[in-house]
């Protein structure tokens, strides 16, 4: 699940219909022009993003880089989490813009199902092939079809801590769960709790499951449990919630016990490790902790906040829950198709990654191309995991079950965080709602 997790989810379907109902052809590309040349003085694309503030500026100037290397105008237009309404009304409309960065796999499925994504060139998927897990290719596709560039990642398998209280226990980054079990429990010795859950953004939870599962079930088990082609009553899913129940069960191991972490909302989650009167001493998040630490306490990030990839489990090998921001092309005139394959080159990339605040799944941008070695380290976990890589699995459900506050998947696993005991009537929960979301 996004941090900004795009409030517009529920207008997915009312995108693909204005799609369906007007024509999102390009201009074509003036004479002597080619998708494959660098002369596109005269064009002009239009990009729409998610992205604002500071991410906005650093993406522009991506975009500058692009028009210093073609020569054509390139816009931006932020639309943060109202891409989706914006999008729908450009479309019914008639006037798409030529490329949208989209956060949701669904929705660049259902687009492209609709006829309104223009598939990408073979120059350009080769370009994905040559410099991306083959996971990130799939998961621009449809029908064996690329429609989409991973552009912007987010790790999601990392466990920030307070390098303080560790030192104070002499502990090391657990590499296996169990390892990250005793450490609490060395912590709540020294009358501190291990963990702070952020049990009020019931997405938090989804995050917590899902990199659990991933290393208990494994990947295969993972995506079919995503398509609900395995019930949520499976022994697989079973066994998951039992090894998160050593954490959710043991009140002493969870800043303010259950009924605490279901007051917390992800950002205080994060305060309570590392503020100055510090609750637990550790957090579970993506990436994007760094920025709220910097944000909202003193500690600074690489000396007092560091993170660890998320634990073992059963010996399981590293892998990595990631979220992302796809470019898709809504036009195939020269100056878009040119600009989706920089989007696709380490040098589009590296432009971001030398600014900071940003990870790319393209394993051949250069790692001192990051700012500092906390991001190094964050990206190289994500490029190392390869195809043990999956895409966060409540943003790949319909939004009813893995996107909907006080309901479906996010309600389910606060009761299972109230009452960790009740392992059968969390399962049974979880499938009924499935069922109902998925219809099957």
């Amino acid at each position: 699940m996004r941090l900004n997790r795009l409030s517009g989810a529920l207008a997915a379907a009312a995108v693909v219909g204005a799609a369906a109902a007007c024509s999102s052809g390009g201009t074509g590309a003036p004479a002597g022009t080619s998708a494959t040349g660098t002369d596109l003085k005269g064009q002009t694309v239009e990009v729409i993003g998610p992205w604002t503030s500071d991410e906005q500026k650093h993406f522009e100037e991506v975009l500058a880089a692009f028009k210093a290397k073609t020569g054509a105008e390139v816009t931006y237009t932020p639309a943060g989490d109202e891409l989706p309404t914006l999008l729908q009304t450009r479309l019914q409309g008639g006037a798409p813009p030529s490329v949208a960065m989209v956060a949701q796999p669904g929705l660049l499925a259902q687009l492209a199902k609709a006829g309104s994504l223009k598939p990408l060139s073979a120059e350009v998927v080769k370009a994905v092939e040559d410099h991306n897990a083959p996971i990130w290719k799939s998961l621009g596709s449809v029908d064996g079809q690329l429609y989409g560039v991973y552009f912007k990642a987010a790790n999601k398998s990392a466990v920030w801590y307070s390098q303080k209280a560790f030192d104070v226990v002499g502990a090391k980054p657990p590499a296996t769960w169990e390892e990250f079990i005793s450490t609490g429990k060395s912590v709540v010795d020294t009358g501190q709790a291990a963990v702070s859950v952020a049990g009020a953004d019931g997405w938090t939870l989804t995050d917590w499951f899902e990199n659990v599962y991933l290393r208990s079930a494994g990947p295969e088990n993972y995506d079919k449990l995503s398509k609900h082609e395995i019930p949520w009553t499976d022994p697989s899913v079973k066994k998951a919630l039992e090894v998160l129940g050593q954490l959710f069960g043991d009140q002493r191991l969870i800043a303010g016990g259950a009924p605490g972490a279901l007051q917390t909302e992800f950002p205080k989650s994060v305060i309570n490790v590392f503020d100055d009167q510090p609750k637990a001493a550790m957090v579970f998040e993506a990436d994007f902790v760094a920025g709220v630490i910097t944000a909202n306490t003193k500690a600074k990030v690489g000396e007092d906040a560091k993170f660890f990839p998320f634990p073992s489990v059963g010996g399981s090998k590293p892998a990595v829950v990631a979220g992302g921001d796809v470019a898709v092309a809504l036009k195939d005139d020269a100056a878009t198709k040119e600009l989706m394959r920089f989007l696709a080159s380490p040098e589009a990339g590296t432009v971001w990654a030398e600014l900071g605040g940003y990870l790319s799944p393209n394993k051949d941008i250069a790692p001192d191309s990051y700012p500092d070695d906390v991001t190094r380290e964050l990206a190289g976990q994500l490029v190392d995991a390869g195809d043990n890589v999956r895409f966060d699995m409540s943003d790949l459900a319909p939004s009813a079950f893995g996107g909907t506050k006080g309901g479906g998947e996010w309600k389910d696993l606060q009761d299972f965080l109230a009452t960790p005991a009740d392992l059968d009537g969390a399962l049974a929960r979880l499938e009924a709602d499935a069922a109902k979301s998925f219809g099957k």
